[in-house]
């Protein structure tokens, strides 16, 4: 990392200003070997977090407890989905001609299980983790793997074989019938903001992001899932903490009949309503307001990576882009990335951990690929 800091310091920043795409935060500086990177909010290190969320995965992809059968590793939605969202958008910045290695594996991670998907084991089972853990670990998984491979896929005029088997096998888990018919059945270990007893909506609405990276066509052959979909989207939506509307908004952006105008803005309306004067926004003022952390100790309450980073980016999905809202927040995230190592920070809202800990950051990774969505959107 030291010599990575070392060239960041020596380059100097190229004068050349690229063409703006839809806003002005969009123009960007590029500096000699895509070290560092500015746009209107200032310099960030687009370097660094590259090297961040590629450590991290590899880190991951290698840790004993990710291990699952098949020689595979389970996609988290702390760290690995993040990266698969993320580490893309940081390859025009730094001039990369292709995925990411990490990317790679990653990506024939995925393929390998959507191809053996009868074969494969659950990430997590009703055996080893108590009932009804395999029916959990299948129908997230089914969700995760077609997020995944259509993210790479979007604006393909045609889906990949992988990519429809992956969307067959999620299909097949969506639930007809009952209180959550449209929805997926989804991991509770009781951990917010995705493993918890409100999860399984945002669950939906990466199966909504999913499907809006599709082809039309292949949309138009999914009239009946799509309408049980929207229909418990938009049933559940009102009891949501605003974290997990967050994510519907930004699904709405790719399937505009998710919402309609006006629930768009009620979204927008509260979210920009719990700007801290910072600029930046807090997780933990996004969440249900009876979450509490299980040992008792309070919850971070300043601004973080995470929020910051996703509402940012949704906003800017959503149209915001000029707002001067947007702009402070933009300008938060310039300034709170720790640039030596790459991250924004983030805590955990289950309990204290101690942040140069591997557990320590799974936020942190979730952070750091959200603030490079909302700096590199365009």
């Amino acid at each position: 990392m030291s010599n990575c800091m070392a060239l960041v310091l020596t380059v100097a920043l190229v004068a050349s200003e690229l063409a703006t795409v839809g806003h002005s935060s969009a123009a960007r500086l590029f500096a000699v070997g895509s070290q560092v990177a500015k746009n209107d909010a200032g310099v960030w290190n687009s370097k660094s977090a590259a090297v961040y969320l590629d450590q991290r995965l590899s880190w991951w992809i290698t840790w004993k407890n990710a291990e699952r059968d098949h020689g595979t590793f389970c996609i988290s939605c702390h760290t690995a989905l993040p990266y698969a969202l993320g580490r893309p958008a940081l390859r025009a910045v730094l001039r990369e001609q292709g995925p990411s290695a990490n990317e790679r594996r990653l990506l024939e991670n995925v393929t390998k299980r959507v191809r053996l998907w009868a074969e494969v084991l659950p990430f997590y089972s009703d055996e080893k983790n108590g009932a009804p853990k395999t029916a959990e670990a299948r129908g997230t998984e089914a969700v995760l793997n077609a997020l995944i491979l259509t993210s790479y896929e979007a604006g393909n005029t045609k889906l990949s074989d992988d990519a429809g088997l992956a969307l067959d096998n999620m299909w097949a888990l969506q639930l007809k019938s009952g209180q959550e018919k449209g929805a997926w059945i989804w991991l509770n270990f009781h951990n917010e903001p995705w493993e918890a007893d409100d999860s399984q909506f945002w669950g939906a609405t990466l199966a909504a992001l999913a499907i809006g990276n599709t082809p039309e066509d292949y949309r138009s052959g999914k009239v009946s899932e799509l309408r049980l979909l929207t229909e418990y989207l938009q049933q559940e939506e009102r009891t949501q903490p605003l974290l997990n509307r967050l994510f519907l908004l930004w699904a709405s952006t790719k399937i505009p009949d998710l919402l309609a105008a006006k629930q768009q803005r009620s979204i927008i309306d509260e979210v920009l309503g719990k700007q801290q004067e910072d600029g930046g926004w807090s997780t933990s003022s996004l969440m249900a307001a009876t979450w509490k952390r299980r040992d008792g100790t309070p919850l971070e309450k300043k601004s973080d990576g995470y929020a910051t980073g996703l509402v940012s980016f949704v906003l800017q999905r959503a149209g915001l882009s000029t707002r001067s809202e947007l702009k402070q927040a933009l300008a938060w995230l310039v300034k709170n990335q720790n640039k030596a190592e790459g991250l924004w920070p983030a805590t955990s809202l289950n309990k204290e951990r101690d942040p140069a800990s591997d557990p320590g950051r799974f936020m942190s990774d979730a952070a750091t690929a959200y603030a490079v969505l909302a700096l590199t959107a365009n």
